[in-house]
């Protein structure tokens, strides 16, 4: 036999010795096991957390010179992305998974860029096979149905990463009532000018369309006023998450300096106490009075009002086939493609994560040299709350319904246009570039996301400059 052809037998030899050793060492989970068990089986074989946790254990080729410093780089990259500790720990004890988490392995999944090639290389039993891969997708299914039952949804939408927004919540109509009065109400600011509604106008988007809005003294703050309306459905308020809920993101504005000035709680039921006719009306729904609780209590209750369903992609993910044009759902598609259902996920489309913002390019070393602005104190983002490293940069995700009524974009206000906004969206967090008739029609499909308040259409009475 010719040397050549022995070299080639033996090539083919070893080729098909390492495919035998490879898929005896890359087996699916046991079939019979619940699909959580599965489920958490394949993200081990799969070493999610080697690079998607804070404190990862490490293989011992991890020091090796020349590898270590790419390994480093692999894992802060990872972990700045996900955090994927959260997502096993409810899927062990059996509680809801964020659906930002649920959405963004489904779409790794789907797309089978995890793990990464330079892995599964070394950790043969890692990557995913076919099997593997319908395994997960029928967990994150199950997941949904089980954690986000999609009710309203047409049948072929029911596992959508996004969902229409209900008609109604639970609200005390009376407590909302004395909400709006309060919302609406400019004693609640030290010298009487500023009230909830003047940087969250309800008639333009819930917004004041200003970069920062101007509160008390023609003081300006420093972060973009984000809307009002659904803000209920957010897992935080604020950019930063500094407020766990809707009360205590009322409590922060009317003593906040630079907002609405008022010095205590106190002086602003002092104020509105002076007003016997409202005090009488405010003491029979709460007879505990005026004070912060009460107070923020009904300005929360009136802001669970606020939600915008019934929006044309609402009516189309309930089934209305005709509710969106052909490149609104072409769109849509792209939404999805390009990962943008991952972050901006739920029935809010968003306000459930924090994400680095600049994940793929770094935002802001791009915007001082284009803007010359330089880094403030809210580009810090959530780091301001936790001092933790990780969290710098990182903001709590904004909803999408309504955007095309909510301009200027961003945490800086910088962006005055939804192109603007998507393209850099692309550019910054996923890393890719859109074609112009990309963007166009992802804006067409953002377009489809303005919804209705009290059964009217919203629209905003300002002008897009």
């Amino acid at each position: 036999m010719k040397t050549s052809s022995k070299i080639m037998l033996g090539a083919v030899a070893v080729v098909a010795a390492a495919a035998i050793c490879y898929r005896a060492v890359n087996q699916a989970p046991d079939a019979s096991l619940p699909l959580d068990e599965q489920a958490l089986a394949i993200m081990d074989d799969g070493g999610c957390v080697s690079c998607h946790s804070a404190n990862p254990q490490l293989p011992f080729y991890a020091n090796i010179p020349g590898a270590k410093g790419i390994i480093r780089k692999d894992i802060d990259k990872g972990y700045a992305a996900f955090d994927i500790e959260p997502m096993l720990t409810a899927v062990r004890e059996g509680q809801a998974i964020n659906e930002v988490d649920l959405a963004k392995v489904e779409k790794t999944v789907i797309d089978g860029t995890m793990p990464i090639a330079k892995y599964y290389l070394v950790h043969w039993g890692s990557s995913l096979t076919c099997k593997k891969s319908a395994i997960m997708l029928d967990w994150a299914k199950q997941q949904r149905a089980e954690f986000y039952p999609n009710t309203l949804a047409a049948p072929e939408f029911a596992n959508e990463p996004v969902r229409p927004l209900p008609d109604q919540v639970d609200v005390d109509a009376e407590k909302a009532a004395l909400g709006q009065l309060l919302y609406h109400d400019t004693r609640l600011s030290g010298d009487g000018t500023i009230s909830c509604a003047t940087c969250h106008n309800l008639a333009t988007g819930g917004v004041d369309n200003l970069v920062y809005s101007e509160g008390i003294g023609g003081q300006f703050g420093g972060i973009n006023a984000p809307t009002v309306y659904n803000a209920y459905f957010n897992f935080v308020q604020f950019w930063d998450g500094r407020a766990a809920n809707l009360a205590a993101q009322a409590a922060g504005p009317p003593l906040n300096p630079v907002e609405m000035g008022s010095a205590s709680f106190d002086e602003i039921a002092e104020r509105l106490a002076a007003d016997k006719e409202f005090a009488a009306r405010f003491n029979a729904v709460y007879p505990e009075g005026l004070n912060e609780t009460t107070i923020t209590d009904a300005i929360a209750e009136f802001e669970k009002t606020l939600i915008t369903p019934n929006s044309a992609f609402d009516r189309y993910l309930k089934g209305d086939q005709n509710a969106l044009t052909e490149q609104e759902v072409r769109g849509y598609a792209l939404f999805k493609e390009n990962k943008c259902a991952t972050c901006h996920a739920g029935v809010n489309m968003g306000g459930l994560s924090y994400e680095l913002m600049g994940q793929r390019a770094n935002y802001f070393a791009d915007r001082e040299t284009n803007v010359k602005s330089g880094l403030t104190d809210a580009d810090n983002g959530r780091w301001a709350q936790t001092g933790v490293e990780r969290d710098r940069y990182r903001f709590k995700t904004p909803t999408l319904r309504n955007i095309a009524l909510t301009w200027p974009y961003y945490h800086d206000g910088s962006v005055k246009t939804l192109n603007e906004a998507v393209d850099m969206m692309a550019k910054y967090q996923v890393g890719t570039q859109l074609k112009a008739d990309e963007t166009a029609d992802i804006v067409a499909f953002l377009g489809t996301l303005t919804g209705e308040y009290n059964g009217a259409q919203l629209t905003n009475s300002n002008v897009a400059e």
